[in-house]
């Protein structure tokens, strides 16, 4: 562990070209996926949580389901649809990062739906009766109950995030593992692990730590302020 931990250092002090380049591809591909995951999910989120309860019981099920969806079955689906056989083979986008972004929106849209639909049925009673009194639309509705809602959905970006940032089957299946183009630390801890270089493993898992630490401490820290100035 100690010289796991000396590795570490040493490889973030050196600056190492790879090293930093794949942090930064690690960043690219579960930021943009979570980008892409909460323009889907908050909207549809948001609708199922407005939606009574028995009304929408099917859909709950079925969200709630996939928000435990294993990853390797997500990379199976995104490698059946993106293979040379499959629907969007002609693409040509197996093994590339769009594929990697592809199979983590997959994973983290249905995290997103999920967490706010809860987030916004918890409100949803409340903020209706009170805007109704108050003579507002639906489009004001809509955008009140956002607003209170805020905190939870973005709790939900959080723990979209958290689940992406983490995450190794479903990139190594799309993605390949292909130095200097898809590998990211997930994938380079494996890699690592398999070669027998457990320090090296290591110290890239500690950076993951570090890095996942940062950013999550650096949202929660934005959603605090928020909380606290409203």
């Amino acid at each position: 562990m100690i010289e796991a931990l000396s590795s570490a250092v040493k490889l973030l002090i050196s600056f190492d070209q790879e090293l930093y380049r794949i942090i930064g591809l690690s960043l690219l591909v579960s930021g943009s996926a979570v980008v892409l995951a909460a323009l889907c999910g908050i909207p549809l989120g948001t609708w199922l949580g407005l939606k009574p309860l028995p009304g929408v019981r099917a859909i709950t099920i079925a969200v709630y389901t996939l928000m435990g969806l294993p990853p390797v079955v997500a990379g199976l689906l995104i490698y059946m649809l993106l293979s040379r056989r499959g629907l969007l083979g002609p693409l040509d986008l197996l093994f590339t990062v769009e594929a990697m972004i592809i199979v983590q929106t997959l994973l983290a849209t249905p995290i997103i739906i999920g967490l706010t639909a809860i987030a916004v049925r918890s409100r949803g009673r409340e903020i209706r009766e009170t805007a109704i009194v108050l003579g507002a639309n639906r489009l004001m509705l809509l955008r009140s109950l956002i607003h209170e809602a805020r905190y939870g959905i973005f709790g939900a970006v959080i723990a979209g995030f958290g689940r992406l940032v983490a995450e190794v089957g479903a990139v190594m299946m799309v993605g390949g593992n292909i130095e200097g183009h898809t590998r990211v630390l997930t994938t380079a801890i494996v890699l690592e692990t398999r070669k027998g270089d457990f320090a090296l493993a290591v110290a890239l898992g500690i950076i993951l730590l570090l890095l996942a630490l940062l950013i999550n401490s650096a949202l929660f820290r934005l959603q605090s302020g928020g909380a606290s100035g409203a």
